[in-house]
């Protein structure tokens, strides 16, 4: 799949990532691992996280980048 990444430097974002496993409950089930994850990034990485929904499978987040930063694949990998 061909997807259209547009970058710009202090942008807002939409995501949605999906587990391999669509019948998995992971992310529900490891809430609390994953909020320290993404807390960890942040002191990283610094972004501003505007709004996240997390379901058991995916989840949707909208994040800001700081003014000089359009590195978001980043901060997933990490």
């Amino acid at each position: 799949v061909k997807y259209r990444r547009y970058r710009i430097q202090g942008g807002t974002y939409f995501f949605t990532v999906t587990l391999q496993d669509r019948k998995s409950d992971y992310l529900t089930r490891y809430i609390r691992q994953l909020g320290a994850a993404i807390r960890h990034v942040k002191i990283l990485h610094p972004f501003t996280t505007i709004a996240m929904v997390v379901l058991p499978d995916h989840l949707h987040a909208m994040w800001e980048l700081p003014d000089d930063d359009d590195n978001y694949s980043l901060r997933w990998r990490c």
